[in-house]
């Protein structure tokens, strides 16, 4: 059993973790909520332009074809991986990585891969294990606004439409709620109406278009790249200040029980010293009596 002083200055180091741990749990509802509202807002707005997009390409005219919906043969693929520039926050970091190496081994294995990386941790974790990393985004989070986002995806795009890669592919958390977020694995280029409407399926609605239907097509299309892109974006931060809040709650659980734990091993162990103690005294008298 350690001794009095060594289980003293373990419940001290628990409790002070334990204040840590509490206050970034508070700190990360916090911004969760405000987090929770911009990705609320922002997923309506983004589904609705990504249906007008849909029904508007629905029939394969020619007239309004996109150089973002250039579908070539697939050799040199861009990876996108959001996460977060911080950790603490269980497993939303680990879990984009796995899914981006699990896409490089399984589905990109004969392919040139590089990555963007959207947050230190993949930045960092990629460049450390020799991965082709062209540019890591870490201050984005730090003014996350559309304009800033729009200007990540923008180089994205152009670096599509110039050949630069054949296939973009984004991996990012998607908020379902505090304690759940699942991994999205999302073709960004190029786009393609077949997948759109796998995914959403809109009723056909017959337009009337102002100006022409080529003009607003190749208008729309930059802006719901951009919108979606974003919205992965919030996504992200909503689910990372979650997992934190999920993982900074049972740290401060877990310490609290060793903390109990501690006190009751040091009061047991309080307690027998005193008793060897006790004895001691009484056999030194009995000693001397005798």
């Amino acid at each position: 059993m350690a001794n009095l002083k060594e289980t003293r200055n373990r419940i001290v180091s628990v409790n002070s973790t334990m204040q840590i741990t509490s206050a970034m749990k508070m700190v990360s509802a916090a911004k969760l909520k405000r987090a929770q509202d911009a990705v609320t807002k922002m997923r309506p707005y983004a589904a609705k332009i990504q249906e007008i997009l849909v029904n508007l390409s629905a029939d394969n005219s020619g007239d309004s074809q996109s150089e973002y919906a250039d579908i070539r043969e697939v050799n040199k693929v861009l990876l996108v991986p959001v996460t977060s520039n911080r950790g603490l926050c269980g497993g939303f970091n680990a879990n984009v990585i796995k899914a981006t190496v699990n896409l490089i081994a399984e589905k990109y294995q004969d392919k040139e891969v590089s990555l963007l990386c959207v947050g230190k941790k993949s930045g960092d974790w990629f460049s450390n294990k020799g991965h082709q990393v062209v540019k890591a985004e870490v201050e984005l989070f730090n003014d996350l606004t559309f304009a800033n986002a729009a200007k990540i995806s923008q180089e994205i795009m152009d670096s599509f439409v110039s050949k630069e890669y054949d296939e973009v592919v984004f991996v990012y958390n998607q908020f379902v709620n505090a304690a759940t977020q699942n991994v999205q694995v999302e073709k960004l280029l190029p786009i393609s109406n077949d997948e759109k409407e796998s995914s959403s399926k809109p009723a056909s609605v017959d337009y009337i278009y102002e100006p022409e239907k080529e003009s607003i097509v190749l208008n729309l299309i930059p802006k719901a790249l951009k919108t979606q892109f974003f919205k992965g974006i919030l996504d992200s931060v909503a689910s990372e200040h979650g997992a934190r809040m999920t993982a900074m709650h049972q740290a401060t659980d877990n310490a609290d029980s060793l903390s109990k734990a501690l006190k009751l091993e040091y009061n047991k162990a309080r307690q027998a010293a005193i008793t060897t103690e006790i004895l001691e005294i009484v056999g030194g008298a009995e000693a001397l009596n005798g």
